[in-house]
């Protein structure tokens, strides 16, 4: 039986087009001989759907488009796509009105429907929210072949790997139990740094110890913050890779169980990244095509400060969008470096974009003169300095909205964990690109992306890094270098670490102190950022959720533990 993994992109609600593109993949793939395709988590609505499901006509919207594909997919083939299916008894029980389902599509029917049974509540999900779990193991009989249905988290509890349990059912040891010949996965699991080694790792650990063959069906495409990198894949008994497609792309796969072996044979196998760099370059791209495509946006505009940052999302925006579709515009203020304008203006000519320069000096004194008696016998300081980074986020609100354009922010994230950025001026924008890559791998990109030749002037790579909103200005006057920042950062917000966890670890304990208070009082700027691009397993977007006023600074530094184990999270 050949077995086709449909590796879509879908747009969040909507509903015909997300059909037609799950349509002409099964087409594609009955002309290839598949006799079952395989779709992604609620591919038919895109994930996460969020508060579109409270909506009721919404639900029944997807309902009548599930029942239209299903009359237009080829008859000869099966194919399993994600969907809602309302709960019937939600009414009488009390639980959540939605179950988050696979539907099995063929002869233009809908033959049956499966449930997904573990429902994540950590990090960005919040399945609780608005499903229920199902309560059975899911499995289908095709051709004589007994195919066992995960979606998705169904997949991530195999208490031998993890150690423990996170839910009280493990739906792969149940569909071993029920001797099934092959397990499916239909999932949008995003992207995180190094995530589709672990993908791989777990599942050839479950595929070992239950003898049972895994097909992994993953989303790909950008969804706000969201990205989600495919890499479907499958695996044999054994645990050995037996086709993998591409990540970041769409693509359409092939992978044949043979009825004799009882399991599955070698197939295409997409090439693994080279480095983590490579991974999160294509996964940044993407994000920002995605953003911008499904936003409605053509054109990007950001500024240009002759910095490495503006530089890296320059880059990033160019290789998303096309440099006809890019706009720099350069602020220099009385305070700026001749190199900082020689640097972005070179940046410009390697990328190919437009860039202008729009002057500020004019705009500052203007101010000054306006705040000169409130602010009379006062020395200059943040809020002068401030003034500069909004005049510059005003003109560039200014340009995008009379050319409609999508505002590219270009702060990251150790920037952002401290609070170093300026709350409507250089944070405004529609999208932060690298709010969740720390300085240092801003640093590694860039490195990265001149591998093959200068796409980054080395004066960008090499000089002290500066907001330069005052004479000799260098971001180490306010923060420690970064190299020690990020560590600290790293030991903070993703492992969990306590203040005296991070001093044993050989960091300087009035450093960690400044750090730790430095990240809680930012957390006010933080909640009225543009929503950022997540790359790692801890991102300022929706899975952060601290408390804006709260004394946990104070709780961190009195209770010194050591001994604190993290919170693990999956998916």
């Amino acid at each position: 039986m050949k077995i086709a993994i449909a590796q879509i992109n879908p747009t969040i609600g909507d509903l015909p087009g997300n059909a037609q593109k799950i349509l002409e993949t099964a087409q594609q793939a009955a002309a290839e001989g598949a006799r079952l395709l395989l779709t992604p988590e609620l591919s038919l609505c895109g994930y996460p759907p969020r508060d579109l499901l409270l909506n009721p006509t919404f639900v029944e919207a997807m309902n009548i488009a599930l029942q239209q594909l299903a009359r237009d997919l080829p008859p000869k083939l099966a194919v399993l796509v994600g969907t809602v299916e309302e709960n019937t008894k939600a009414h009488i029980t009390g639980g959540k009105t939605l179950f988050n389902s696979t539907a099995l599509l063929e002869e233009g029917q809908v033959k049956q429907i499966f449930h997904k049974r573990l429902l994540p509540t950590y990090d960005v999900f919040d399945e609780h929210r608005y499903f229920e779990s199902g309560l059975q193991a899911n499995y289908f009989t095709l051709d004589n072949l007994d195919i066992g249905v995960t979606i998705c988290e169904d997949l991530w509890n195999d208490e031998e790997f993890w150690g423990k349990r996170s839910y009280a059912v493990n739906p792969i040891a149940d569909l071993a139990i029920l001797g099934v010949d092959l397990i499916v996965n239909l999932s949008a699991s995003p992207y995180s740094v190094g995530k589709q080694h672990f993908r791989e790792a777990m599942l050839r650990y479950s595929a070992v110890r239950f003898q049972q063959p895994v097909i992994y069906a993953n989303q790909v495409g950008g969804n706000d913050d969201l990205i989600f990198d495919g890499r479907s894949f499958a695996l044999n008994r054994q645990g050995e890779v037996m086709c993998r497609a591409r990540g970041f792309e769409i693509d359409l796969v092939m992978v044949e169980f043979d009825e004799v072996q009882r399991d599955l044979q070698l197939s295409s196998i997409a090439p693994e990244y080279e480095s983590e760099d490579e991974e999160i370059w294509q996964a940044l791209v993407l994000g920002v095509k995605d953003y911008a495509r499904k936003c409605r946006f053509s054109k990007v505009v950001l500024g240009l400060s002759g910095g490495i940052d503006s530089a890296l999302v320059a880059a990033i925006a160019t290789a998303a969008l096309g440099k006809e579709n890019v706009l720099g515009v350069l602020m220099p203020s009385p305070y700026s470096s001749e190199h900082s304008v020689s640097d972005a203006l070179v940046l410009g000519e390697n990328l190919g974009i437009k860039t202008d320069i729009l002057r500020i000096g004019e705009l500052m004194q203007g101010f000054d003169n306006s705040l000169a008696e409130l602010f009379a016998g006062t020395e200059f300081g943040i809020a002068e300095e401030n003034i500069q980074s909004r005049i510059r986020g005003n003109l560039l609100m200014a340009i995008a909205n009379k050319f409609g354009y999508l505002l590219l922010s270009t702060g990251n994230k150790s920037e952002m964990a401290v609070g170093y950025c300026t709350l409507y001026g250089d944070m405004n924008g529609g999208l932060a690109v690298i709010s969740d890559v720390p300085k240092t791998r801003v640093y590694s990109l860039c490195d990265w992306l001149n591998h093959n030749g200068e796409i980054i002037p080395q004066n960008i790579l090499t000089k002290a890094p500066s907001a330069e909103l005052k004479p000799g200005q260098v971001d180490q006057d306010s923060l420690p270098a970064y190299e020690i920042l990020d560590d600290i950062l790293q030991r903070l917000i993703h492992n969990y670490q306590s203040a005296a966890q991070i001093v044993a670890a050989g960091h300087d304990p009035t450093i960690v102190d400044r750090v730790i208070q430095m990240v809680a009082r930012a957390e006010f700027k933080r909640r009225q950022a543009p929503p950022g691009l997540k790359i790692t397993d801890r991102a300022f977007g929706t899975g952060w959720r601290m408390p804006i006023a709260s004394n946990w600074v104070g709780v961190k530094k009195a209770y010194q533990t050591v001994n604190v184990t993290a919170p693990t999270f999956v998916q």
